[in-house]
């Protein structure tokens, strides 16, 4: 697993935000046993150093253009995967999956109290020696965001795991979320964004994740009902109950739930369909 049991925790820095970077490694600083051997700006970057230094630990940022954090692990062969401190700007980025297969995981702006407890676990299951059972944890988590979590993980790094279903019905869309086949009502989803290589399905009572791109998944969803509203997000019309404008000809857009979205330029065509 290239993760040493004594010494320093070679650690990677990976976002593509100097800025976040920076305050990570100021943060770090303070810490004598962590020690920073390179940053990286996204995640062809972090590939590349992880097969060089085999550090012992990554922070790693989920969003990043070209190759984000989901795809930079699939690119890291299975005896080079260090320990994993995912960073993410958005909560509802799969944080329950994080929670259960991660080291830790990390919301911006970053609190110093959860990077101390993060740190606490690294050094923890460095003394507990649970490379493996980390390894196992997120080869868990890949196959739950593939939906196909009985994968070796060669089969969870590869690039055609967890494709989207076809709905069984118009109704309804037919999805694997872990080790199960969800079938949710079109008029329970909320909103859908995009995570990278992942599709984020905010639902009446959950968030569903899964392995598709926003091109698979429209063709899934019927367009009267469900339009773009942003480059990486679709609404349901019907649970949007007001919108306010914004600067720049964008506006936001209130749901029923109270959580708001953002109608960029690009797609104002669409403020027809919500009068």
């Amino acid at each position: 697993m290239g993760v040493a049991m004594q010494g320093a925790i070679r650690t990677l820095i990976v976002d593509d935000e100097p800025l976040a970077r920076r305050g990570l490694e100021l943060r770090l600083a303070g810490e004598p046993d962590v020690e920073i051997v390179r940053q990286c700006g996204n995640g062809a970057e972090a590939v590349k150093a992880v097969a060089e230094l085999q550090p012992d630990l990554m922070f790693l940022d989920v969003q990043m253009p070209g190759l984000d954090g989901f795809a930079a692990l699939r690119a890291i062969p299975a005896s080079q995967l260090p320990l994993v401190v995912f960073v993410t700007a958005y909560d509802h980025y799969a944080i329950r999956a994080f929670e259960a297969s991660a080291v830790d995981y990390l919301l911006k702006p970053i609190d110093d109290s959860r990077l101390a407890q993060a740190l606490y676990r690294v050094r923890q299951q460095r003394r507990e020696h649970e490379a493996d059972q980390h390894c196992a944890r997120l080869l868990n988590l890949l196959g739950e965001l593939s939906g196909k979590p009985a994968l070796t993980l060669d089969e969870a790094l590869s690039d055609d795991a967890g494709k989207l279903k076809r709905p069984a019905e118009a109704q309804r869309l037919a999805i694997r979320d872990g080790n199960r086949t969800v079938r949710l009502d079109m008029a329970d989803i909320r909103w859908i964004d995009a995570a990278g290589d992942y599709m984020c399905i905010h639902a009446s009572d959950e968030t569903h994740i899964l392995r598709a791109t926003m091109r698979e998944l429209e063709g899934q969803l019927d367009e009267r009902r469900f339009q773009r509203v942003h480059r990486s997000t679709i609404v349901n019309l019907e649970r949007v109950k007001s919108m306010r404008a914004h600067i720049n000809g964008e506006y936001f857009l209130m749901l029923d739930c109270g959580h708001e979205l953002k109608l960029s330029r690009s797609y104002k065509d669409k403020i027809e369909l919500l009068k």
